[in-house]
């Protein structure tokens, strides 16, 4: 897995003229809570920061680099401009690595079910899932295999496997997908 970087700088001024400002510099205003709930204020470059956002998932980890401390922090928010293609504005959250952290994922399905080759169709009843981890053993996303799922078969979530670090905390018994037979 790559490791991104955002190198930032701890800022003292704020303030929409201060925000111009960083902006026609090319960086844009950031600010940085860590798990006590502080914050610091920070101004990152604007092309580096739009790169990494751009490929990253949710809960990618990246290492945010202040004035030349690393630390490990997911991009929390960012308020992007969809006219100019630009982001304004970026919160980041810091993490220490040993507190556990709470993620949502959105399924993703991998292949074409078997039942549906044979003329069923796939539900899917759940759209995403709950799991806890450190965050270093988050994944940046969560996939089904549906291919090996037969007319009448069901995937739930105690089928999926994440790592023996990773507790779903989305109920075991919960249809994750099921094959309905065709309509007659």
């Amino acid at each position: 897995m790559e490791q991104f970087t955002i190198t930032a700088h701890v800022r003292k001024e704020s303030g929409k003229r201060i925000a111009k400002d960083l902006r026609a510099k090319g960086r844009i205003p950031a600010v940085a809570y860590n798990e006590k709930g502080e914050s610091t204020m920070l101004d990152v470059d604007a092309s580096e920061f739009s790169k990494v956002w751009r490929t990253i998932t949710r809960t990618t980890l990246v290492n945010l680099n202040i004035d030349g401390q690393d630390n490990m922090a997911y991009i929390k928010d960012t308020e992007y401009d969809i006219k100019t293609d630009k982001n304004l504005h970026a919160d980041f959250y810091i993490v220490s690595g040993t507190k556990p952290l709470v993620a949502k994922y959105k399924l993703h399905y991998l292949g074409t079910a078997a039942g549906v080759l044979k003329g069923g169709f796939m539900v899917k009843h759940i759209p995403e899932i709950k799991v806890k981890a450190l965050p270093k053993d988050l994944p940046e996303s969560v996939n089904v295999d549906v291919s090996k799922a037969e007319i009448g078969g069901k995937i739930t979530v105690d089928d999926l496997n994440l790592g023996e670090n990773v507790t779903i905390l989305t109920k075991p018994d919960s249809l994750i997908i099921s094959i309905a037979p065709p309509k007659k």
